[in-house]
């Protein structure tokens, strides 16, 4: 059996697996949050206050957002911050499972997919995976037992987020 149908063999296995084992979180990129979904072993939700500098000097405004934090028996840890509205901004995950992407990146996952087998398909093999397109970024990566990534809207951030506060 070749490397590449061993890869889609397991990759398919492995989603299989985690949409069985692992329950969707809470809420879609860009939809609104929603209570803890029914496998998640804990979910905690804090309020973040960043300020960020306003064109005047001397001043500076608040942005708030949340971050719900929900831990699944698999170990598989999934954030969802939230603006003040209450819209999903971005997302971030980490665990020896990966999160069910289709269902995290709500109707985004279409572009996301596209975008993933073009890269894969000039690029074969494995290794991380940077989606970067004028609406959506996701980076995606690990290894089997300890998966890590992240995904947000870059037009939703509220004023003063930046991507690297979505971790």
């Amino acid at each position: 059996m070749s490397n590449q149908i061993l890869h889609a063999a397991l990759c398919a296995a492995f989603s299989c697996a985690a949409l069985g084992a692992a329950a969707p979180a809470s809420a879609a990129l860009g939809g609104m949050p929603t209570p803890a979904p029914a496998g998640a072993v804990s979910s905690s939700a804090n309020a973040a206050v960043v300020h960020a500098a306003s064109g005047v000097s001397g001043t500076a405004s608040a942005a708030s957002y949340t971050v719900t934090q929900t831990t699944f028996a698999t170990g598989t840890v999934v954030r969802e911050y939230a603006t003040a509205a209450g819209t999903v901004f971005g997302i971030a995950w980490s665990g020896p499972i990966m999160p069910n992407l289709p269902v995290l990146l709500g109707t985004y996952f279409t572009q996301y997919d596209s975008a993933r087998v073009s890269q894969r398909t000039a690029n074969p093999g494995r290794g991380p995976l940077a989606v970067e397109l004028p609406n959506l970024v996701v980076h995606s990566g690990g290894h089997m037992g300890a998966f890590s990534g992240q995904a947000y809207l870059p037009q939703s951030l509220p004023t003063g987020v930046s991507a690297t506060d979505i971790q």
